[in-house]
């Protein structure tokens, strides 16, 4: 019987591997950017630039064929992996907290640490939106596998876990696991 995708060894060393960098390239990206008036501009930053650039990915790898092989690689590679260390809920959980006030020594900037919180969500949202598009523009100019746009994005569409895996572990018996 094959393991589902979430509990194979190779695809959580893809993840893990991903994640490594991605904390990496976070982090100096973070010592680049410095705060400045007390608002974390590095962690506004890559949440940003990390929800555009999983929003790009994510849309061009469904537009271009099943989720398997390559293509399923790359998402849990780049997007789970890369995507989840480069961006951080956490950081800007605990930036907003310290904005409020709520961390000893925090700034006590009640409407910065708002603004800031539901401006990355917003901006966030928009900028994943923003790749989405930025995907479909590329494909329609045939610069993303061409010939994909009829394609549905169904994230199970094709999905050989769900036929090799056993009718204990078919599609739609175990739902919320990890993909």
């Amino acid at each position: 019987m094959t393991r589902p995708v979430h509990l194979r060894l190779s695809h959580l060393g893809l993840a893990f591997l991903g994640g490594a960098l991605g904390t990496a390239a976070r982090e100096a990206v973070s010592l680049g950017l410095p705060t400045v008036g007390d608002v974390p501009w590095a962690i506004l930053t890559v949440n940003i630039l990390g929800a555009f650039l999983l929003g790009l990915l994510l849309d061009s790898l469904a537009r271009s064929g099943p989720d398997e092989g390559w293509r399923r690689r790359t998402r849990i590679l780049v997007g789970t992996g890369f995507m989840g260390g480069f961006t951080t809920y956490s950081a800007l959980a605990a930036d907003t907290a310290g904005l409020l006030g709520a961390d000893p020594g925090g700034a006590s900037s009640p409407g910065i640490g708002l603004s800031y919180a539901v401006g990355t969500v917003i901006l966030g949202g928009l900028a994943t939106f923003a790749g989405i598009a930025t995907a479909a523009a590329l494909r329609r100019r045939g610069r993303v596998d061409e010939g994909a746009d009829d394609l549905p994005i169904d994230p199970d569409a094709g999905d050989e876990d769900a036929t090799d895996a056993g009718p204990d572990t078919a599609a739609g018996s175990h739902p919320g696991s990890a993909r």
